[in-house]
């Protein structure tokens, strides 16, 4: 069987948790009702106000009747002195009409509302006047009030004497109000589940009120009486958190109809209480004692203040625990305090370091990004004397192959003037050989041939030259070549400037101009320059390099 509580508890917990949710969820709603209870005060007297408004002078002794009544039975649990006021009235208008029925409907609701207020002689000696006999279908009415008047009794009596004396005849009235009552009545349904409670039926009658609670709407003043009995039979069950739950769902009934004389409240504020919630219960229970002054529901009164010292005692040595708790809080605060006000003091101290020690890091990181700037200067300009050693070497590379096979050229084309003069002046043409010598054909083809290799090898190693330099003139004047040229002079004077030989005395020799011829053109050149002209050679430079 051991080996069986596990699986058990597994099975039942969640119910449990949701059990002690559900009460938690009721006991805050509860809370929230007494806080608003004026608010649902305030209700019960506009529908109180609102039916005095229909009391005219010209209205007929019946009409006054039914409003009386009315009126009665918002006073009955709301304020007992008001319904036995207009319970009078009404059994004056009763007497008036001469109506028998009247007259007994009016005695037994002025007997119950005495009976409330503790006025248990007049309320016998009026039932003693009044069995029944004349209104038969009131009889169960009339035994019903006999059941509550003498349970209020045994109730209020102190020796055991009279309890046992007052029993017997709430049993007695009880039996012949279940004998004489409609038993789809309300209340035949109430005195029957006591009845089985007393004897020790309480899954009977558990399973009848749980059937009907559910029809019982929630402005139906039985609502509550119902959700008691269930308490209570939880109670004998021992079912303590069911129990709470239903008082809990009593007393909200209660509560939010303004029902003044109660009794759900005040049980659950001894059972909460018990449990050690003595703020609930403290609570609870004031509210239970005013509503019942204003009522002016004698027994409850009673009831409640014999509960009350219990719970004021216990909730004054809480309120005294909780004070010294506050002083020690207090006192811990305090010490915690000053804790941290002396932590406080050294953090500022080393915030005020640390301030120091961010200066001195950002100036730093200042003069660090001052260096990395030159760095990144400096690399720029490794960058690009890489890029001109790279296009340098190139351009070597590539010039040195070319004049090195066109120097072989001309060393052969040299020999072969050389035996061509030779043989004429063998052959004794002297005249022949004077011409050749004279005469510049040979020169000027070799010059053409010379000037058309350089032309093809520059525009092999710069292809986009020609597109490139006229972005560095405000027109493509100078960039005009006639048919069959590669370069024209401008061109090939920017051509040599970009391969490095500046020098104008060199460009004239390589060009066979004189100095001042190359120094207009570069003069010309200038001037169609699109931006500043001391900044012309260096742009002409960074053709072919990709950089702007």
């Amino acid at each position: 069987m051991i080996r069986f509580l596990p699986f058990f508890f597994i099975l039942f917990f969640p119910a449990l948790l949701l059990a002690q949710e559900n009460s938690a969820a009721l006991l805050k709603e509860i809370d929230q009702t007494i806080e608003n209870h004026q608010f649902y005060s305030n209700q019960k007297e506009h529908t109180i106000d609102s039916l005095k408004q229909l009391l005219k002078p010209t209205s007929s002794d019946l009409q006054k009747q039914e409003l009386y009544d009315q009126l009665y039975e918002e006073y009955r649990v709301y304020k007992s002195d008001s319904a036995l006021v207009f319970a009078r009235k009404s059994m004056q208008i009763a007497v008036r009409l001469k109506d028998s029925k009247r007259s007994d409907q009016a005695a037994l609701k002025l007997a119950s509302i005495m009976g409330t207020l503790g006025m248990y002689k007049e309320a016998t000696d009026i039932l003693a006047k009044n069995q029944g006999n004349s209104s038969p279908d009131l009889r169960g009415s009339y035994y019903a009030v006999n059941r509550m008047l003498y349970s209020y009794m045994y109730d209020y009596a102190t020796s055991a004497y009279e309890k046992e004396k007052y029993a017997a005849l709430t049993q007695k009235y009880r039996d012949s109000t279940l004998s004489y009552m409609p038993k789809n009545a309300r209340q035949h349904i109430i005195i029957q589940a006591e009845q089985l409670i007393k004897n020790k039926q309480e899954d009977q009658s558990l399973r009848q009120l749980l059937s009907i609670f559910p029809t019982i709407s929630l402005s139906d003043p039985d609502r509550a009486v119902f959700a008691y009995i269930i308490s209570n039979i939880y109670h004998e069950k021992k079912d303590r958190e069911e129990e709470k739950k239903w008082l809990a769902i009593s007393a909200i009934s209660d509560l939010k109809l303004a029902k003044k004389e109660n009794i759900s409240l005040r049980n659950l504020a001894f059972l909460l209480y018990e449990e050690g919630d003595i703020d609930r219960a403290y609570k609870y229970l004031q509210r239970s004692l005013e509503d019942a002054l204003f009522c002016n529901a004698r027994l409850r009164t009673y009831e409640i203040s014999k509960m009350m010292p219990i719970i004021s005692e216990a909730y004054e040595h809480q309120n005294h625990k909780n004070q010294k708790q506050l002083w020690l809080f207090l006192i811990s605060l305090s010490l915690l305090t000053i804790i941290l006000l002396i932590v406080l003091i050294l953090l500022f101290k080393q915030m005020k370091k640390l301030k120091i020690a961010q200066k001195d890091l950002n100036y730093a990181n200042s003069q660090l990004t001052e260096l990395n700037v030159v760095l990144q200067t400096i690399n720029l300009q490794l960058k690009e004397t890489n890029s001109s050693l790279t296009e340098t070497n190139l351009v070597k590379e590539i010039y040195i192959g070319k004049y090195m096979d066109q120097c072989s050229d001309y060393i052969g084309k040299l020999e072969g003037y050389r035996r061509k003069l030779n043989v004429m002046a063998t052959a004794g043409k002297m005249n022949n050989l004077i011409s050749a010598i004279k005469s510049k054909q040979f020169i000027e083809a070799e010059l053409k041939e010379f000037y058309t290799n350089f032309d093809t090898t520059f525009l092999l190693l710069f292809p986009n030259f020609i597109t490139e330099f006229e972005s560095l003139l405000i027109d493509t004047e100078l960039t005009q070549l006639k048919e069959g040229e590669l370069l024209n002079t401008e061109l090939r004077i920017v051509a040599l400037i970009r391969l490095g030989i500046k020098d104008s005395a060199k460009i004239a020799v390589f060009l066979r101009y004189s100095v001042s011829t190359i120094y207009n053109y570069r003069s010309q050149i200038k001037n169609k320059s699109a931006g500043p002209r001391e900044e012309f050679e260096a742009n002409v430079m960074r053709i072919g390099t990709g950089i702007k």
